[in-house]
């Protein structure tokens, strides 16, 4: 299902056989998937020490499964005006050990979509693999072509001769149970390269077609139900109600002056403001019932769009608590504002022991783990 949601057709008409795997979340769609690249390009091209160009946006799961495959991280600074990365950036990366590039189909940040046309281009002129990181779009955003959002949504799919890999969550916009996600190949011998076999164990024969071992079958189960019932119809209209909303929302940030949306997002949206520490707008919200991921370099919140704000009122609601809120960070921008970045979230309303506390762990492990980015 996931691989006819990715036109996986279009690969297999051009001879490619396409496969995929169910793994346990998007962190492990992306280790398999640079798993896979390391050793098929080992076996196939002789690379000994591999590397992957990302670019800064990209999911932490790229740095952590090349941490522990030893691949070497080229990572590439984003637009700073459009929060996506341009392919000529990508391209003076690339060498004759470069086992595959990155692009995010959206990027967890901004909600924008890399120019995965253009990347495909150049991974194959260059003769690389090229990953499409759709661990949150993977299930909304095809739904959001279906309904006529192409001038938002470029082609990021196996359509696209250069994209030989593609992750999605179903635990995400696929409305599954966590712990399930969908790894794509354009072919069976990428998805095959990081089998483990062993023939001659005393326990009988071992083979494992990824790092997990025993899995929950009943997540499985519970995951192709979801898929099921809602059915491509299901999954159309609630990314109709969730794009209409976001757009909304959207306008409501866009009406003030000081408030400034990055990139040209879809269902996910980020909001700075040159005129006062961005953190003050959440801290406000947050007293009105409000939950924004934040972002750092720049300070930034976001708010991804799912089915509860479909509801009616909580677009107008959003906008009026979002006007009363952009006064307060106005009163008081002279002021250090409670909310900080951490993934996941915005920490807010902490003690200044809790603080203290935090910053103390975090200065220790740097003391430990010298030469890892502050």
């Amino acid at each position: 299902m996931a691989l006819d949601l990715m036109h996986g057709e279009a690969a297999r008409e051009r001879g490619h056989d396409t496969a995929g795997m169910v793994t346990s979340g998007g962190s492990g769609s992306i280790m398999h998937a640079l798993l896979a690249y390391r050793d098929h390009a080992r076996q196939e091209r002789g690379i000994t020490n591999p590397n992957v160009v990302k670019p800064e946006t990209s999911h932490p799961a790229f740095d952590k499964g090349c941490h522990l495959f030893g691949i070497e991280v080229r990572q590439v600074p984003v637009d700073p005006d459009t929060t996506v990365v341009r392919p000529e950036v990508v391209a003076d990366q690339i060498d004759d050990q470069t086992i595959a590039i990155v692009g995010s189909a959206c990027n967890y940040g901004y909600g924008t979509i890399d120019p995965i046309p253009e990347l495909s281009e150049l991974a194959l002129d260059r003769g690389v693999g090229l990953h499409v990181d759709g661990c949150l779009g993977g299930f909304i955003l095809p739904f959001g072509q279906e309904l006529g959002h192409d001038d938002r949504i470029p082609v990021f799919d196996f359509r696209l001769p250069g994209v030989t890999s593609i992750s999605a969550d179903t635990h995400k916009y696929g409305y599954g149970l966590k712990g399930t996600s969908t790894l794509l190949f354009r072919d069976k011998a990428l998805r095959n390269s990081q089998y483990f076999f062993r023939t001659d164990w005393t326990g009988g024969k071992y083979c494992s077609p990824g790092m997990d071992g025993s899995r929950s079958g009943g997540l499985l189960a519970a995951t192709w139900a979801s898929m099921v019932s809602l059915g491509r119809s299901g999954y159309r209209a609630y990314a109709k109600e969730i794009f209409e909303t976001s757009f909304a929302m959207q306008e409501a940030v866009r009406s003030h002056p000081e408030l400034r949306i990055l990139g040209e997002p879809t269902f996910l949206f980020a909001f700075t403001s040159d005129d006062f520490d961005i953190y003050h707008v959440n801290d406000f919200m947050k007293l009105r019932g409000w939950r924004f991921n934040g972002q750092q370099y720049p300070n930034a919140i976001h708010m991804a769009v799912t089915r509860p704000q479909t509801q009616p009122g909580v677009v107008e609601t959003f906008a009026d608590d979002l006007a009363e809120a952009v006064e307060y960070a106005l009163e008081h921008k002279d002021e250090p504002p409670k909310s900080a970045a951490v993934y996941g979230g915005v920490a807010g309303g902490m003690t200044d022991e809790a603080d203290e506390f935090i910053r103390a762990v975090m200065a220790d492990m740097m003391d430990k783990h010298q030469g890892l980015p502050a």
